[in-house]
């Protein structure tokens, strides 16, 4: 039974009466463009075809009721017309309860909604469930009430909910990437001014996901210590962004900034040239450029912005001895553990998956979780 079918079945056992619609958001991945988003700067993700379904229906009063299939159907239930508060005990409660509070802020013309939830987007890996979660749940208050809002505003409002009242600290992308994607393209997204541009993917390429597996520890301090190092090199460039900073700039004066704050700021400017080319070799095809750029992207993470582990790179170094030039792989995420991600013909797959069920628990002690994933359409009906 797929997500709409299990979603739909259980929400007429659990309400006596069938959901009016099914939507779905989907989780992502970033193909290139690391610790560019907090920079002003430029992504590349795509959308998966890992989800988040909700099968919904409006009610006549002003209750909302929500069950979370993943959770043993546990319940939440909260009224629109008293103040919504974090809930106590339930995590995955304040997702939904963020999204409708920061969505009446925005539009208050909706009423109550029942709404069963379910989703596959691994939690975790850093392939964005909540994301996933937070604009599905703004996707089915805007599809149930025909509120006037578009992608990039029910993506912000997720991030909103996030950032505000789950209190989690998030760039746009996330959110922007489940709301926009399309299928079979990536989208080029400049985080300065929330513009994407949907890029074709190479037809017969696969987009595959490993997740290292190796437990992340140091993500958040180090996370934050990223963004101030940056925000340091703006500084010194009386810039409001690194964004705002040309290489050519930077190798003039590169010797007068302390090392470290020069190494980060070498791999966000780079970063950027990179993602932005990209997206031009992926339109033309040119598979064998988009690796080369890969590559360098995670030397740059490795060596320049010092964010992957020995795990991530022995996970990286085996994909890439079995599929030489025909592909790319690099790490995807904020680093510290999580995820590599690897653009491959779909011929190459099961070599890569035998390599690295061969090499990578031998080598680390760890096993792996392998996927292989389609660019995919972003929220809307399923």
């Amino acid at each position: 039974m797929n997500l709409k079918e299990k979603t739909r079945s259980l929400f007429a056992e659990i309400f006596g009466y069938p959901a009016s619609h099914t939507i779905q958001a989907p989780g992502r991945v970033n193909l290139i463009g690391e610790h560019t988003d907090y920079n002003d700067g430029f992504v590349l993700p795509c959308a998966i075809d890992y989800q988040t379904v909700i099968s919904c229906a409006p009610r006549d009063d002003r209750t909302v009721r929500v069950i979370a299939a993943d959770y043993d159907n546990q319940v939440d239930e909260f009224s629109l017309d008293a103040p919504i508060v974090a809930h106590d005990s339930q995590q995955w409660s304040n997702y939904v309860r963020g999204v409708v509070k920061h969505l009446q802020q925005r539009n208050n013309a909706f009423g109550g909604v029942d709404m069963v939830i379910s989703g596959n987007v691994p939690q975790g890996a850093g392939l964005s469930s909540s994301a996933s979660l937070e604009v599905a749940v703004g996707t089915v208050f805007q599809q149930l009430y025909h509120l006037p809002l578009d992608g990039a505003q029910i993506a912000l409002n997720g991030q909103e909910a996030e950032n505000q009242f789950v209190g989690c600290n998030c760039g746009i992308m996330d959110q922007l990437i489940s709301a926009l994607g399309k299928k079979d393209h990536a989208l080029l997204i400049d985080c300065r001014t929330l513009g994407a541009k949907a890029v074709s993917m190479p037809k017969g390429v696969a987009v595959v996901i490993i997740n290292s597996n190796f437990k992340r520890t140091l993500v958040g301090s180090e996370y934050n210590t990223r963004r101030e190092q940056c925000e340091t090199g703006a500084r010194f460039f009386q810039q409001p962004a690194l964004r705002d900073v040309s290489l050519e700039a930077f190798n003039a004066v590169a010797s007068e900034l302390d090392p470290v704050v020069a190494k980060r700021v070498r791999h966000v400017l780079s970063e950027n040239a990179r993602t932005v080319e990209a997206a031009s070799a992926l339109e033309k095809g040119d598979l064998q450029r988009m690796g080369q750029l890969m590559a360098e992207s995670h030397a740059s993470m490795r060596d320049d912005f010092e964010i992957t582990v020995p795990q991530i790179d022995t996970l990286v170094d085996i994909v890439k001895a079995t599929i030489g030039d025909r592909g790319g792989v690099r790490m995807t995420g904020g680093g510290f553990g999580g995820c590599i991600v690897a653009l491959i013909p779909e011929d190459l797959v099961p070599a890569v998956q035998q390599a690295v069920a061969q090499q990578y628990e031998a080598k680390t002690g760890i096993k792996e979780t392998f996927y292989v994933c389609k660019p995919s359409q972003g929220a809307g009906q399923c």
